[in-house]
């Protein structure tokens, strides 16, 4: 695990304790008024993907909408769903979408980087099929993307394709190009293979050397530092733990400051990479962000 500067961890430990000491959004912690005409939904949908469908689910936010809609990514192989943020972000008026890459968890089809990589952009299609929107309540112009883990590189890289998203946010995002371009002996190869078998439970059509060569071939297009143009341009969540991946979350927003960004939110939580001791924390901290989006703007 990678281990902070003192004084760098002295200011997270502080930026944590500013962030948990804010009033929790009610979103958070209490129910919204029932709507007996349109009311909250949770809807199983067959998204397709090249030929496949995954599995997913609509969490619908209550009252006509339409709504603003979260696309909400799991990591690798997706123990950590995040669905407490996915209720926490109904209750604050917005649709959750969140699903199942190819060949992960019954999701018909063959997993890998790649695969999973389009997947997020089929997602993104489905939400804006206008006979989804229409039967959804989904407002196809306000889309925002959203991963935890690897899922935090599927958002990333879905907003460098889509430059319709209206926000991107990482959690804990999972730098697949860096981490393979410091892969630089057979021997750190060799353990690169050893912690992905560890961790694909679930997955199928894909081997730890499979993927593990993948990462190798697209190290470059892969490195989410490398997207700060794209993205600079929208508001930019990113949330870090003591997990090790924060380095490459801080080498981004640098790099969108750079390239002109100033709608960055950052916060960092004293917690592990499924934030299991700070669950409210993280959702309080996702759905400030969340209001501070202009989701009226056409």
């Amino acid at each position: 695990m990678r281990k902070f500067p003192a004084v760098v961890a002295l200011f997270f430990l502080a930026a944590a304790t500013a962030v948990v000491a804010q009033p929790i959004p009610s979103a958070v912690i209490s129910d919204p008024p029932p709507d007996k005409a349109f009311p909250a939904e949770m809807d199983a949908v067959a998204i397709p993907s090249h030929g496949s469908a995954m599995h997913g689910v609509l969490y619908l936010a209550s009252g006509a909408g339409p709504h603003p809609t979260l696309l909400l990514m799991h990591g690798f192989p997706g123990n950590e769903q995040n669905l407490d943020l996915a209720q926490s972000v109904r209750r604050a008026g917005w649709n959750v979408l969140t699903f199942h890459y190819r060949g992960s968890w019954g999701s018909e089809g063959a997993f890998s980087f790649v695969h999973a990589l389009e997947d997020a952009d089929s997602a993104i299609a489905f939400l804006r099929d206008p006979a989804n929107a229409r039967q959804y309540r989904i407002d196809p112009v306000h889309i925002a993307v959203a991963g935890h883990s690897m899922g935090g590189l599927m958002a990333a890289h879905a907003g460098v394709n889509d430059k319709a998203i209206m926000a991107v946010a990482m959690i804990s995002g999972w730098n697949i190009g860096g981490e393979a371009a410091a892969l630089r002996s057979a021997s750190d190869r060799a353990q690169e293979v050893k912690s992905i078998a560890e961790n694909m439970e679930s997955l199928v059509g894909c081997t730890p050397e499979s993927l593990v060569a993948e990462a190798l071939a697209h190290q470059t297009e892969w490195n989410f530092v490398t997207y700060a143009d794209a993205l600079a341009t929208r508001p930019l969540l990113l949330i870090t733990s003591d997990d090790g991946n924060a380095p490459d979350s801080e080498a981004l927003v640098a790099a969108v400051y750079k390239a002109g960004g100033n709608a960055i939110t950052e916060v960092h939580f004293p917690t592990d990479h499924p934030y299991s001791d700070h669950r409210i924390a993280l959702q309080a901290a996702f759905v400030r962000w969340l209001e501070t989006l202009d989701t009226a703007k056409p």
